[in-house]
């Protein structure tokens, strides 16, 4: 359908042009706003963002980061989902969050991970406990006599243990499995028995009869890292928030809080 008559001196809109007209204005107008919108989101970083992690981050060191973001970017809603490392994983490769945090470990040719922090495992007790000696560190051969409470096999907390006590002769004694380190930690203050649980789990404050020391002989530690899809362009969003996580990277690890707790009486 012609919507122009053109010749060589003039130019004109038929009847059909002279109607679409003021529909091609408004479309127009309307592609120039969105694109506006877009671009201006981008400059500004807004919209919303969801991240996967592992429980124990968002003890400690994910909610100062993310007051941090939320100073700058207040209209910005994030959704967390807290998983176990190995579902942290699928849910990043089935898109249904745009990255996460999970421990180092087996990897997926599909996706990329970058270096977070490094946390180590402790012994966290009640004061009323007979472990309670004034120590700063134990030996992890020392725990065998105890009943422990310990991360049960769904955790990847658990396979990074019994993998790194192996060949040691050392057999650590399991009265109770739970999946999560919060629950541990609650059983542990009120005095059902010692956890053994990531530095990172501690919140500062929590729990007042609690004490912890650090685990040797030998130090295990997991490292945390970032996770995303190759493939995968973070939405601004979700990029600002990626980079407050790698700033805070380079900062002083976990273990530094776990001396407070550690000390206090």
């Amino acid at each position: 359908m012609p919507l122009i008559e053109r010749t060589t001196r003039s130019m004109n809109l038929t009847e059909t042009g002279r109607t679409f007209l003021p529909q091609a204005r408004r479309l127009l107008a309307e592609l120039s706003a969105a694109l506006a919108e877009i671009r201006e989101t981008g400059i500004a970083r807004r919209g919303d963002v969801s991240i996967a992690c592992v429980p124990t981050v968002g003890v400690q060191y994910l909610p100062r980061v993310l007051q941090a973001y939320s100073a700058r970017h207040p209209h910005n809603r994030i959704r967390i989902f807290d998983h176990a490392s190995s579902a942290v994983a699928q849910a990043v490769l089935h898109r249904e969050v745009e990255f996460g945090i999970k421990i180092a470990g087996e990897h997926h040719p599909d996706l990329h991970t970058v270096p977070l922090v490094e946390d180590s495992y402790v012994l966290v007790y009640h004061r009323d406990h007979l472990l309670a000696a004034g120590r700063r560190r134990i030996a992890w051969r020392a725990l065998s006599d105890h009943p422990l409470i310990l991360a049960g096999d769904v955790s990847g907390n658990r396979a990074l243990i019994d993998t790194a006590l192996e060949g040691s002769g050392i057999e650590l004694h399991s009265f109770y499995e739970v999946q999560r380190s919060s629950t541990a930690l609650g059983l542990m203050a009120q005095g059902v028995g010692a956890a053994v649980v990531p530095g990172l789990a501690i919140q500062k404050d929590a729990y007042p009869t609690v004490r912890a020391i650090e685990l040797v002989e030998p130090t295990i530690t997991r490292s945390l890292v970032l996770v995303t899809r190759r493939t995968a362009a973070l939405s601004p969003a979700a990029q600002a928030l990626y980079d407050m996580l790698l700033a805070q990277a380079s900062k002083p690890r976990a273990m530094k809080l776990l001396e407070g707790v550690s000390r206090r009486q």
